[in-house]
């Protein structure tokens, strides 16, 4: 059978895979189309808890806006339309959750905001780019983990604040959206590293909320929040990125309310697991290795122990921060590399240590731009074209080798079928 995995925003490789040793091609599943402008629309209009989103606007005090950035497929830019000329003439002023991440290039702010918002906004000097070592910080409390939180003064000083986020699998907060836009969206870097120690606990994975350490403390952290008001935007994105569901008004609510829907889009059922998985980052998660590890992590759901997952990424911007760089790279042997994160403790470590534990019982290849010496001092089997990869993976593991491919990796999160046992595979 050919297969067509993507690669880039407009590329893709075609490998012929064998009907015999073929488990699945897996995307997130297919749901009920939607109208994503009545679903805006009707969100906006009936909130949880909370006046409609005409009446919260309702004011004359400043309403911050807190936006993603381009590392995720959240189409602020159609939430954006629906609303920006009723709120453009109020005291606005919107900031892009970075977390730790660069600023947005320019293709990026106008991939968020749509040409004409974006160059508004700028003129207007009603944007700004969150940075979480530079910008003004204040404290307002901690969780009950200790995590203290330090967020943008911009966000903190604000009576009311509308985050717009989009709601899929995080390898290991369990899901994005909702509390993820204040942490680590505009919080400090100590409030983030903090945050992202919990990272190293097995029970910090996709899909997991109850008994995820990460995501209760980020839920724990945000009752500091309680003196802004909040009207929450949550959107989740079919496998095309179009929009599937949106929820709004109450934070929590719209969160939980929306990871309902994500649960039918992005949990994917599979037979048993396979000795080759091809799991890939598509446009534009592909930004970097750091975010492309995502698509690393799921994919080893459907892995068997001592298989192959093979990474598809572009990589466009190079490998991401340096510390998750240095980390992968200063050791040869992944037990050393998580033997060094157990005596110290930098943000960046819990990527570097999620994508070593993998190296630990399988092997880790992948497709990217980077170079052959990058790829192989974080621990990959380089490649530049999945073809070969997959034809040395098979000649590997042998012709009767089981395949399994997830072309939306990132977004697709494997499951066992009901009945299977995780040790018959």
């Amino acid at each position: 059978m050919k297969v067509t995995v993507p690669y880039g925003q407009s590329d893709s490789f075609h490998i012929d895979v064998a009907d015999n040793q073929l488990v699945g091609v897996f995307n997130p599943n297919k749901v009920k189309a939607v109208n994503g402008d009545d679903a805006i629309d009707s969100a906006l209009n009936h909130p949880f808890d909370n006046e409609s989103f005409d009446q919260f606007m309702d004011t004359d005090e400043q309403v911050v806006f807190i936006v993603n950035d381009g590392t995720r497929p959240t189409p602020t830019a159609k939430v954006l339309k629906h609303i920006y000329p009723k709120i453009k003439d109020k005291n606005i002023f919107f900031i892009v959750a970075t977390g730790v991440h660069r600023e947005p290039t320019d293709s990026e702010y106008r991939f968020i905001f749509g040409d004409d918002i974006y160059e508004d906004l700028v003129a207007k000097h009603r944007l700004h780019c969150h940075d979480s070592r530079h910008d003004p910080m204040a404290y307002l409390g901690d969780s009950s983990n200790g995590t203290k939180m330090y967020i943008n003064k911009i966000v903190a000083d604000a009576h009311k604040v509308v985050p717009i986020s989009s709601i899929e699998p995080h390898y290991f907060a369990g899901y994005t959206g909702g509390r993820k836009s204040f942490l680590p969206g505009v919080a400090s870097y100590e409030t983030i590293s903090e945050n992202h120690y919990l990272a190293l606990q097995d029970s910090a994975r996709a899909l997991k909320l109850k008994g995820n350490p990460v995501h209760e403390d980020m839920m724990d952290a945000m009752q500091v929040l309680n003196k802004i008001d909040i009207f929450a935007i949550e959107m989740v994105l079919d496998s095309h990125h179009d929009i599937y569901a949106v929820t709004a008004g109450d934070l929590s609510k719209s969160f939980y309310a929306g990871i309902d829907n994500a649960k039918e889009v992005y949990g994917v059922k599979i037979p048993h697991k396979a000795d080759i998985v091809i799991s890939v980052a598509p446009y534009p998660m592909d930004v970097d290795l750091y975010q492309s590890q995502k698509a690393l992590d799921n994919g080893k759901l459907a892995l068997n122990k001592g298989g192959i997952e093979i990474l598809v990424a572009k990589c466009r911007t190079g490998i991401g921060p340096k510390p998750f760089y240095d980390l992968l790279s200063s050791e040869k042997e992944p037990e050393q590399v998580l033997n060094k994160i157990k005596h110290s403790w930098k943000l960046g470590f819990h990527k570097a240590a999620k994508m070593a534990q993998i190296d630990t019982w399988a092997s880790t290849w992948a497709v990217t731009d980077l170079s052959d010496e990058q790829m192989k001092n974080v621990h990959f089997k380089p490649y530049h074209d999945l073809r070969l990869a997959f034809s040395d993976a098979v000649q590997q593991k042998g012709s009767n080798a089981s395949v399994i491919v997830l072309p939306a990796g990132s977004m697709t999160v494997p499951e066992l079928a009901s009945g299977v046992s995780d040790e018959k595979v």
